[in-house]
């Protein structure tokens, strides 16, 4: 079979191309504008409204590179220049951060209608980056004992820096710890795009305000997916495709879903919840227990229990109704 190849002739020319730019552009304004007016919105002129994901895409590489400066740092780093690095490192991530909070502040305040309060909400800004910096050491040494378990919890890993450098869930759990401290500093919006970073690279999905403890191993990881009020013990581990979810949305009068409940497991200390095993709703995993491959859990198991796919069907007749 022959294939033809257009030449440039078989193209219009850039000047002859009409793409009615004009109209499109004003097409685009006008869906802008009621999509506002819809909602209440206003935006002051040559004001960004929202915080950026590419700026936070670098600060959150530059915190890697500054909590491992040496194993997630720039190919050129050498030992003795490491406090040096990280500290300028840190000093233009915290900079940025500082006006990527602000920004979510200036938002929310914009979203109640809060108006005057510049000054107020950028020493707001200012504190919770200080915190957020404060808790960096204690971070750092919390991932030491993450990189420690899934180092120990894998036949298949040969040192601690394969597993730093390679694991999609020891980068997903670097993600999430520090997307969590956001969250628990209240900027939100930041903490969820962070989170999501982490999802676009790795497939796993932690919300920002799970809490969980140190020793934490994720194997394999792709399709993980933890909600916002789960609470996870030291020294947990899970594999691919577990799902710790909410069963039921609870409404409102209105039939409105209410959120910030706690909907999602508490999983005990020393648990192993093994690939595509769906825990829903706000019951306990206890200590030391076992959930098997597959497994659908909604009731909650006693410590050091062994949870297979033929005892989990056991307590269906007693779940119909729940």
């Amino acid at each position: 079979m022959t294939i033809k190849v257009n030449s440039e002739n078989d193209f219009p020319s850039s000047s002859a191309a009409n793409w009615e730019l004009d109209k499109i552009v004003q097409e685009l304004r006008n869906a802008r504008n009621d999509w506002r007016a819809q909602r209440g919105r206003s935006r002051e002129p040559g004001l960004r409204e929202l915080p950026s994901r590419d700026v936070l895409q670098q600060i959150t590489r530059d915190l890697c590179g500054a909590l491992f400066p040496m194993r997630l740092g720039p190919q050129e780093l050498r030992e003795e220049g490491e406090d040096y690095y990280v500290g300028h490192t840190l000093d233009a991530a915290l900079h940025q951060l500082l006006q990527q909070v602000q920004l979510e502040l200036f938002y929310v305040a914009r979203q109640r209608g809060s108006h005057g309060q510049d000054g107020a909400l950028k020493i707001q800004a200012n504190n919770i980056v200080r915190l957020f910096a404060s808790a960096l050491p204690n971070l750092r040494r919390i991932l030491d004992i993450d990189i420690q378990a899934a180092y120990q919890g894998d036949p298949a890993a040969r040192s601690v820096d394969e597993v730093l450098l390679c694991y999609p869930g020891v980068l997903a759990i670097i993600h999430h710890r520090l997307a969590h401290t956001l969250y628990q500093l209240d900027v939100p919006l930041l903490a969820r795009i962070v989170a999501e970073l982490a999802h676009s690279l790795t497939g796993i999905d932690i919300h920002p305000g799970a809490e969980i403890g140190s020793g934490f191993f994720i194997d394999h990881g792709t399709g993980v997916v933890i909600g916002e009020t789960a609470v996870i013990g030291e020294r947990v581990r899970i594999y691919q495709a577990v799902t710790l979810g909410a069963k039921t949305f609870p409404t409102d009068e209105k039939g409105n879903p209410q959120k910030g409940l706690p909907r999602h497991p508490i999983v005990e200390d020393e648990v192993v919840i093994y690939a595509g095993a769906t825990v829903l709703g706000r019951i306990t995993i206890g200590k030391g227990s076992t959930i098997g491959g597959n497994v659908w859990l909604t009731r909650s198991v006693p410590a050091g229990s062994s949870i297979t796919q033929a005892s989990s069907r056991n307590l269906v007749p007693q779940e119909a109704n729940v």
